[in-house]
């Protein structure tokens, strides 16, 4: 049995330190799996180095963390198969051919209300948004950099909440690699509590509906020159034409309902009748086979299209999710790690003779912040940061869905800021407006919900800690 010291978080440290020097989430994680065992094993490099290897194979002894880590495969095969059917063209193209949207105002909701129920993944939620809203915004002359922070502000915000996609997999299976009894409850009663996405959500709506427009957005509005915007909208496969095999807009529509119908039904059959305690590991694999299944089907009932096409844009789509697959894999191995080391333990005790307890939610908030916006990656933060916050929950003996949310809080919010971020990047792209102009219009909005959500979590920490 190792004893808590300094050392027990070291790795962790190193881990850190190394995502926001080298911004190589993979490599960080893998140096700090490797340093935790040569710790576990009387400082021995090499045999640190075995160790270190068999620990990341054990975690395909847990099932709950297998089928997390089959969950995210699946779901980048899914999401490659609907585009390549034209499931988001074709959505694209309905809501394109309605004429309601015939005011300013309206063009703004549109665009949020897009933001708001297209929640499978993050980018895709962009992509169509954009796509859809650009010409719209171009019609009524409104900035297309406000039309990049509302759908920034809808996109991560969104799927940060929904446990049934690739976001809560990810979160529910680190909450389940930190000894967390039922991780699926932990993390829907953290959504409440999860501030920042739930400010920028109403945040947003309440600029659209009185027109606010903060210094360089008001800038920019003022500034406005249609000419001057890039035409960039979707990426170079929609601009030949190759997710237009079909162009329909159920395509998209039927995976989605199935995969939200599909996981309360899981989790109350795994559940044995009681939702809440229902496997969420087991549920969201479920869901997303039975949505790729649905998907499957009408694609081959339809005759446009053949298993072979099928399966060559699902292996596709999973080859572009394994590098998350690699992250959450080597994030579950460091807190395994971690807890062998009694990081939890360590830190706990040294929060408690320190640090204010009270603090504690706004010092995790604004920390994870601080990495997410210097890495430009929330997953990677939630990586580093959820087994440790959960880990002092546990010693403390406090309200473990308060501590996961100030995390995946502070997640958002350095990743909704941060300019090397992917979100921030496509949501410029999607827009058609200047990169540097996004991230310049939209911090101001950002940090008055940052204000906001840390202001809020230190009051939790004195009424609830």
């Amino acid at each position: 049995m190792y004893d808590p010291n300094f050392l027990s978080i070291l790795p962790s440290i190193i881990a850190i330190i190394l995502a926001i020097t080298t911004r190589q989430v993979i490599v960080s994680l893998g140096v700090g799996i490797w340093l935790g065992n040569v710790l576990l094993n009387d400082f021995n490099l090499l045999i640190g180095l075995a160790s270190g290897i068999e620990s990341i194979i054990g975690v395909f002894m847990d099932p709950s963390d297998t089928k997390v880590l089959v969950f995210t495969l699946v779901i980048g095969g899914l999401i490659t198969t609907i585009e390549q059917l034209g499931g988001v063209s074709g959505l694209v193209d309905y809501l394109n051919q309605k004429t309601w949207v015939n005011t300013p105002t309206k063009a703004k909701w549109l665009a949020y209300l897009i933001g708001v129920f297209i929640f499978i993944e993050s980018n895709i939620t962009l992509l169509i948004a954009g796509a859809v809203a650009r010409p719209l915004f171009d019609k009524f002359k409104i900035a297309r950099e406000k039309l990049a922070y509302i759908i920034d502000s809808t996109s991560s915000p969104i799927c940060i909440m929904i446990p049934f996609n690739a976001w809560g997999a990810l979160i529910i299976g680190l909450a389940a690699a930190s000894n967390i009894d039922n991780p699926l409850e932990v993390f829907v009663y953290a959504i409440p509590f999860n501030l920042y996405p739930i400010i920028v959500i109403l945040f947003s709506a309440f600029v659209i509906l009185f027109n606010i427009n903060l210094g360089p957005m008001r800038q920019a509005q003022e500034d406005l020159s249609i000419g001057a915007h890039s035409d960039i909208v979707l990426d170079d496969e929609y601009k030949q034409g190759k997710a237009k095999a079909v162009g329909q807009a159920r395509y998209m529509l039927i995976p989605i309902i199935s995969l939200v119908v599909a996981m309360p039904v899981s989790l109350y059959i795994t559940g044995n009748g009681n939702i809440i305690e229902g496997s969420g590991s087991t549920s969201v694999l479920w869901s997303v086979l039975f949505a790729l299944a649905s998907c499957w089907a009408i694609a081959l009932s339809s005759r446009k299209s053949n298993l072979d096409f099928l399966m060559r844009h699902f292996l596709k789509g999973a080859g572009d999710f394994l590098p998350i697959s690699v992250i959450l894999l080597f994030a579950l191995t460091l807190g395994d790690v971690a807890g062998s080391l009694g990081a939890g333990t360590y830190v706990s005790a040294i929060a408690r003779d320190t640090v204010n307890i009270i603090l504690l939610l706004p010092i995790l908030f604004i920390l994870s912040a601080v990495i997410a916006f210097s890495i430009g990656s929330s997953w990677g933060t939630f990586a580093i940061m959820i087994p440790i916050a959960l880990q002092i929950a546990l010693e403390l003996d406090s309200a473990t869905s308060l501590f996961l949310a100030a995390v995946l809080s502070g997640s958002v919010f350095g990743d909704h800021s941060s300019p090397i971020s992917d979100t921030t990047v496509v949501a410029s792209l999607a827009s058609g407006s200047d990169h540097i102009e996004h991230v310049r219009t939209q911090l101001p909005y950002a940090l008055i919900c940052a204000a906001l959500a840390c202001g809020g979590f230190f009051l939790l920490g004195m009424i609830a800690l």
